[in-house]
């Protein structure tokens, strides 16, 4: 189904939603062991916010309440090539619109013609030619080697971090692990090109736990596109346009969802990726198995349809995740909140800490 924006306020300004982070809160590597993280945990109603760590959180849940997890899988879509005079290119992989051909943004490419044959630097037996340019550093290429493009990025790829996440260009030592970290531990369903970070602080023996105290999960799909963690370059968050990303509902979770529903249960929504998902669908009808795509934008004054409350991690000023922490909260907690967030020195962003708006 085709996604909307939702919110109602075209005059709330996008510097509504900025703040100053000191930039060693930046988390640049995981927490040791996963749910060792903090969890801020905020209260509503009354605003009480407790200091935690993530394997409390089962001990917040209540015992009818539905947990939703996001199960899309990370691929290792970063690569790089050269020119045929040796110059570096860093390159990330977006889609395979057909065989053999992918589209990927290229960076520090210059003037490229139609034609300009490349070279993979991690296998210099690969080429890619450019057949498209598509504009804002989006290029159509034909890639010479056999295989899918999951296959290929499976040995020459590296995961996709954010550029505040900082590694070297080519190869670092901390590769490994953000193959392993940089990835929920229920992973299933591969196409994302940035993890759906609320879901790395999950253990199997804290979903264990979870399953001990009889708390239901569900998964769904969203594949994080380039477009969620873009900030938002215009003046009020009405012009922003969000781009559309690709998600799924299966059978079962949909039963799950409409047995939570009839119940009258908490939905606890694990990511804004969840969130996104679940808010798309209607409010007015049970929910259904498909797929389809939302660009749904959630902002104040949001009123929310499926969603009571909602896991996430502390995300970048002017950036629509922000924007939906506050819908959830209230602007002016969510900025209490955040302000509590940076005195008492939590991590900050995909390898940072965590709160619960309970």
């Amino acid at each position: 189904m085709a996604g909307v924006k939702r919110g109602n306020d075209p005059a709330m300004r996008t510097d509504e939603l900025d703040f100053d982070l000191p930039t060693d809160l930046i988390a640049q590597t995981p927490s040791e062991n996963r749910s060792d993280s903090r969890l801020l945990h905020y209260a509503r109603p009354g605003g009480a916010i407790h200091h935690r760590v993530f394997s409390d959180f089962a001990d917040l849940l209540r015992p009818s309440d539905l947990l939703v997890f996001n199960d899309s899988k990370v691929i290792p879509a970063r690569f790089a090539l050269r020119k045929m005079t040796g110059g570096l290119i860093e390159g990330l992989f977006l889609s395979e619109p057909a065989a053999g051909r992918w589209l990927a943004l290229l960076r520090d490419l210059g003037t490229a013609s139609e034609g300009t044959i490349l070279i993979f630097d991690a296998d210099p037996r690969l080429r890619a030619t450019i057949l498209a340019n598509r504009g804002e550093g989006e290029f159509l290429l034909e890639i010479s080697g056999t295989g899918t493009a999951l296959d290929l990025l499976g040995t020459i790829g590296r995961m996709p971090m954010p550029p505040y996440i900082k590694r070297d260009k080519q190869r670092d030592e901390r590769d490994e692990l953000d193959r392993m970290r940089y990835q929920t531990i229920y992973a299933a369903s591969p196409g994302a090109i940035a993890a759906p970070t609320a879901g790395l602080h999950f253990t199997s023996e804290l979903l264990d736990r979870l399953d001990a105290k009889g708390i239901e999960r569900a998964n769904v799909t969203l594949h994080v596109g380039i477009g969620t963690f873009k900030p938002i370059s215009s003046e009020t968050l009405d012009a922003h346009e969000m781009h559309a990303e690709s998600f799924s509902i299966d059978s079962r979770a949909a039963e799950q969802l409409n047995r939570a529903k009839r119940d009258n249960r908490r939905i606890v929504a694990i990511g804004t990726t969840s969130a996104r998902v679940l808010e798309s669908q209607p409010a007015d009808r049970p929910f259904a198995a498909g797929s389809g795509s939302t660009s749904i934008f959630i902002y104040p004054p949001y009123r929310w349809k499926h969603v009571g409350a909602l896991v996430t991690n502390f995300h970048l000023p002017r950036s629509t995740l922000i924007a939906l922490v506050a819908a959830m909260t209230g602007l002016e907690e969510q900025r209490r909140i955040y302000q509590q967030a940076i005195a008492d020195r939590y991590r900050f962003f995909s390898y940072g800490d965590a709160m619960f708006i309970d």
